[in-house]
């Protein structure tokens, strides 16, 4: 009589050789397809909008995206990776418009991937250390999904900027040049996040002037911090 383990050895053998048959080797590679989502990544919610993920911060161990207000909406809604609206990443965690300009996402799927720098395009990626506080005369950038990556100085600090829905306030000006669709572009000074582009005039063809959300605030109401 053969002893049970040798039985269930050869059935083992037998069953992973059906299973390879028919579907092939699957590694552990390929096994978990993950997400990724970092600083200039487009996420699109249940509503139908399309909005940039300023930048990744995490706090209490869960990690979440910083967006635009008036594009992500002060409502709950879920968000998705793909304009199909498929691949669930997350759900609105709280947002602010008028009188700021910011939302932030909860990332509840587990198989995502949440590096803390943000793309620059053609495969360059910016890293990101911590949050500065904006200043006049500081160097500023920002990638836009449209015009790609421009840089300038801050002029103020503490704008206010009118909209029909209200008055937006406590925004940092500055040179940096800006496009139609650049909306969200998260504004970095050296590996420090400074915010993300919520309104401009001009172009990048004749100059003109951008006005960003100081992320500083947003990680502080939220107890956030960049990575």
């Amino acid at each position: 009589m053969r002893r049970l383990h040798s039985c269930l050895a050869m059935l083992t053998t037998a069953v992973t050789a059906v299973v390879t048959l028919f579907f092939g080797t699957v590694s552990s590679a390929t096994a978990l397809q993950l997400t990724t989502i970092r600083g200039g990544t487009v996420l699109y919610a249940a509503t139908g909008a399309r909005c940039v993920v300023g930048f990744n911060a995490t706090g209490n161990g869960v990690f979440y995206g910083v967006m635009v207000g008036h594009c992500s909406g002060t409502h709950t809604t879920t968000w998705y990776a793909d304009a199909a609206r498929t691949v669930q990443v997350g759900v609105t965690a709280g947002a602010s418009y008028p009188i700021d300009d910011y939302g932030v996402v909860r990332y509840t799927s587990n198989t995502l991937n949440l590096p803390g720098d943000i793309a620059l395009g053609g495969g360059v990626y910016q890293d990101i250390t911590g949050v500065a506080s904006p200043a006049i005369g500081q160097s500023l950038c920002h990638v836009g999904r449209t015009s790609g990556v421009h840089c300038g100085r801050v002029t103020a600090v503490n704008a206010t900027v009118n909209y029909s829905e209200g008055a937006v306030h406590g925004l940092v000006r500055s040179t940096t040049c800006s496009e139609p669709g650049d909306t969200g572009a998260p504004a970095y000074s050296g590996t420090l996040a400074v915010g993300f582009l919520v309104g401009a005039t001009g172009n990048c063809t004749s100059g003109g002037i951008s006005y960003h959300q100081p992320v500083a605030e947003v990680m502080a109401h939220f107890g956030l911090t960049a990575y």
